[in-house]
C-alpha cells in the first residue's frame, strides 16, 4: 500500500515533479564534472608536469663540494665520488616502481673541441682549430635498461626532458655522434652533419676510440642541435659510454635525474619519518610523496643522495592544490544550489498538498507516515534526478577534460554510486524543513479551510 501510496502521488503534479527533478539534475550535472575532472586531474597534471623537467636528483653522499657556475660543472673529471651504472636497474624494484617516468645518469667534463675542415682533418690558424673550452655532457637519450627482474624498458633524456627541442636527431647509443647547444653552434658556426673533434683534459689514453697526432682526439659527427634555454645550449652532449671512455671513468656517473609522479605534499607528507609510529610510517612509505621516494631510492642505491628538486616539485604541489580546490569548491556550490532549488519547489508542493495531508492525518495517518511519506517520494525523485545528472554531467566532464587537460575521465562506477547517494542527501536536507511543517500540520483547521 505504501509504495502504492507513493508512485500515485509521484506521478501527479508532473510540473512540480520536472521542475525539482531539472534543477537536481543540472547541480548533479555539475557535480558529476567536478567531481569526475577533480579525481583524474591529479594524474592528468602531474603527468604534464613531467614536461617541466625532472623532480629528483641522485648524487654521491661522498661527492666532493660542487664547483658551478651558470649551471656547469667546471671541476676536474677526477675529482669528486661516483656511482655505478650498474645499479640503475635497482630503480625499477622499489615500491614505486610504475611512478618513476623516466631517469637519466650525467657525467660532466670540461674539454677543448676543434672544428674539422670538409677532409676530416683538423685545421689550424683559427680560434676555433687552437681549440675552444666546452663543458661536455654524457648522458642517454633513448637508453634500454635491464631491471632486476629481467624487464627491459627505454629511458633517457627524452623521458627525463621532453621540452627539450632538437633539430635533427639524437646521438646513437655506441656510436661517436653528438649533438651541440645552439648558442654554440651558433656562436662558431657548427652545422648538423659537421665533424668536430673533441679534446678531453683526462683523455684516457688507452681508449681505442681517441684520435689525432697532435694528441687524443675524438671524432664526432654532429646529428642535431639542442635548445633547451638552460646552459645546455652553450655544451656538448654525447652518449654516456663514449663520455666514460674519455674520461676514464667507465661504467660510472656523477648525477642522475629522475622524473617520478608524485602527490602534493600535505602536513602528514612532510612530517620526518625517522618519528613516525610504525603504522604512520607505513602510510607514508606507501604514499607516492616525493619525499618517500627519495627514501626508496635511496635505499636501491647504496651511497647515493638524493635530494628533491624543490622548485618543481613545490609547483607541481601548489599548482595541484589550488585546482582540486577550485573544483571542490565548484562541487559544494552547485550542491548548494541544488538543495536551495529543492528546497523551494518542495516548499510550494507542501503547500499546495495542504488539504490532501490534512485529510490523511483526519483518517488516522501519524505525522511519521506522513512524513515518511513525503520523504520516498523525494527519495525517489533523487534517484531519478541523479541518474540524469550524471549521465549529463559525464558528458559535459569528457568536453571539459578533453579541452582543458587533453584528456577525458574514464566513466566511474564510484561516481556515479557518490552522485546518486549526494543527490539523496541534498534532497533530504533541502525538503527537510517542509517535510518537517507538513507532519505538525492539524486537521481540523485545514479541513474547515482556515
Amino acid at each position: 500500500m505504501f509504495v502504492r501510496l507513493v508512485s500515485d502521488s509521484f506521478a501527479r503534479r508532473p510540473r512540480h515533479k520536472l521542475l525539482t527533478g531539472a534543477a537536481l539534475a543540472l547541480g548533479m550535472a555539475v557535480a558529476t564534472a567536478a567531481l569526475s575532472v577533480a579525481l583524474d586531474v591529479g594524474d592528468r597534471l602531474a603527468r604534464e608536469f613531467r614536461s617541466l623537467g625532472a623532480n629528483l636528483q641522485v648524487t654521491p653522499q661522498a661527492d666532493s663540494l660542487p664547483l658551478e657556475i651558470g649551471g656547469v660543472d667546471y671541476r676536474p673529471v677526477n675529482a669528486g665520488a661516483y656511482l655505478p651504472e650498474s645499479d640503475l636497474g635497482k630503480l625499477k624494484t622499489i615500491f614505486w616502481r610504475n611512478n618513476i617516468v623516466g631517469f637519466a645518469p650525467t657525467l660532466e667534463f670540461p674539454a677543448v673541441f676543434h672544428r674539422a675542415t670538409p677532409a676530416g682533418a683538423p685545421r689550424y690558424g683559427g680560434q676555433i682549430d687552437s681549440g675552444t673550452p666546452a663543458s661536455v655532457i654524457g648522458t642517454w637519450a633513448g637508453h634500454s635498461v635491464r631491471a632486476s627482474d629481467g624487464t627491459r624498458y627505454s629511458t633517457g633524456v627524452e623521458k627525463t626532458n621532453p621540452w627539450w627541442r632538437i633539430e635533427g636527431n639524437w646521438f646513437a647509443e655506441e656510436s661517436k655522434e653528438c649533438v651541440v647547444g645552439e648558442r654554440l653552434a651558433r656562436r662558431y658556426g657548427i652545422k648538423m652533419g659537421d665533424t668536430i673533434f673533441l679534446e678531453g683534459q683526462e683523455i684516457a689514453p688507452r681508449s681505442t676510440m681517441i684520435l689525432g697526432d697532435d694528441g687524443p682526439r675524438v671524432g664526432l659527427l654532429v646529428r642535431g642541435l639542442l635548445s633547451t634555454a638552460g646552459s645546455e645550449d652553450d655544451a656538448i652532449v654525447i652518449p654516456l659510454n663514449l663520455a666514460q671512455q674519455i674520461a676514464g671513468k667507465p661504467g660510472e656517473y656523477r648525477r642522475l635525474y629522475v622524473s617520478a609522479l608524485t602527490k602534493p605534499e600535505d602536513d602528514f607528507g612532510r612530517r620526518d619519518p625517522n618519528t613516525l609510529a610504525p603504522a604512520d610510517y607505513e602510510r607514508w612509505y606507501c604514499t607516492p610523496y616525493i619525499s618517500s621516494i627519495a627514501l626508496q631510492i635511496k635505499q636501491v642505491l647504496p651511497g647515493a643522495d638524493v635530494r628533491v628538486i624543490r622548485r618543481v616539485a613545490e609547483g607541481e604541489g601548489q599548482i595541484l592544490t589550488r585546482v582540486r580546490a577550485l573544483l571542490w569548491l565548484v562541487t559544494f556550490v552547485a550542491l548548494l544550489a541544488a538543495a536551495l532549488a529543492v528546497g523551494a519547489s518542495s516548499a510550494a508542493s507542501v503547500i499546495e498538498r495542504r488539504a490532501e495531508i490534512g485529510l490523511m492525518k483526519a483518517l488516522g495517518a501519524g505525522s511519521g507516515t506522513v512524513g515518511s511519506l513525503l520523504a520516498a517520494e523525494q527519495l525517489l525523485l533523487a534517484f531519478v534526478g541523479g541518474g540524469l545528472g550524471y549521465a549529463l554531467g559525464i558528458f559535459l566532464a569528457r568536453y571539459v577534460g578533453q579541452k582543458i587537460f587533453g584528456a577525458a575521465p574514464a566513466f566511474s562506477f564510484v561516481v556515479l554510486a557518490v552522485i546518486i547517494g549526494l543527490a539523496a542527501i541534498v534532497t533530504l536536507l533541502g525538503s527537510a524543513i517542509p517535510l518537517r511543517r507538513a507532519s505538525r500540520y492539524e486537521p481540523a483547521p485545514i479541513l474547515r479551510g482556515e
